[in-house]
């Protein structure tokens, strides 16, 4: 099994959400949240700053923990074919300066604010579904039910 622990933005202003264009290398395009891998020794509040930064061309400050999401994706359905489980760190956070631009020499095509009731034609990382719930419940627990993949929703 592979594992990834990551941090990942949810950025809401105005009933619209920041999201980033994903590009694969075998060209598939994926919208998700800004943020990714937590880089070994590297605190999951400063590596969401540096992920915005990088994916976005924004400077944006942490307003508060969201949750933890820790799902498991079946081989068959992994990038790798290997059975990968993911931890997402999920924070609300506020875009304070910079302009958006595609990532230099990344994945990130481009980052768009998204109204939120548009982000359901998109195809999409489940990681959306997740903030977004995230953000507009606020559990006590930082946890929401599973995200059903199907449909534009991809893991």
């Amino acid at each position: 099994m592979s594992f990834r622990l990551a941090a990942y933005a949810v950025c809401i202003e105005d009933a619209r959400v920041l999201l980033a264009r994903h590009v694969s290398p075998e060209g598939d395009t994926t919208w998700t949240l800004p943020g990714g891998r937590v880089e070994h020794a590297e605190d999951p509040f400063h590596a969401v700053i540096r992920e915005v930064a990088e994916e976005t061309g924004c400077d944006a400050v942490v307003e508060r923990l969201l949750g933890v999401d820790s799902r498991v994706i079946p081989a068959a359905v992994a990038r790798a074919g290997v059975e990968h489980q993911n931890i997402g760190i999920f924070y609300k956070v506020r875009i304070t300066g910079g302009e958006l631009r595609p990532e230099p020499n990344g994945e990130t095509a481009e980052s768009v604010w998204t109204p939120i009731p548009e982000v359901a034609r998109l195809r999409r990382s489940s990681l959306v579904d997740i903030g977004i719930s995230l953000a507009q419940t606020t559990p006590a627990t930082g946890h929401v039910p599973h995200v059903a993949v199907g449909d534009l929703i991809q893991h």
